[in-house]
């Protein structure tokens, strides 16, 4: 299961690396609260894309 998590990761390095920024920022840092919706609803889109493209279950 974990490597097919990091295979669909490395074959997406773009959206990784979106991906983690978003996720470090909404983390560690505290921007504006519009800005911090918008990021948050990024980092879920982002999530079911990469759920969907996974199918960590399918098999």
């Amino acid at each position: 299961m974990f490597k097919k998590i990091l295979t669909g990761l490395i074959d997406h390095p773009f959206l990784t690396s979106i991906f983690v920024t978003d996720f470090f920022i909404l983390l560690f840092h505290k921007p504006p609260f519009f800005f911090s919706l918008v990021m948050l609803g990024v980092l879920m889109g982002m999530c079911m894309y990469f759920g969907q493209k996974l199918a960590l279950f399918k098999d």
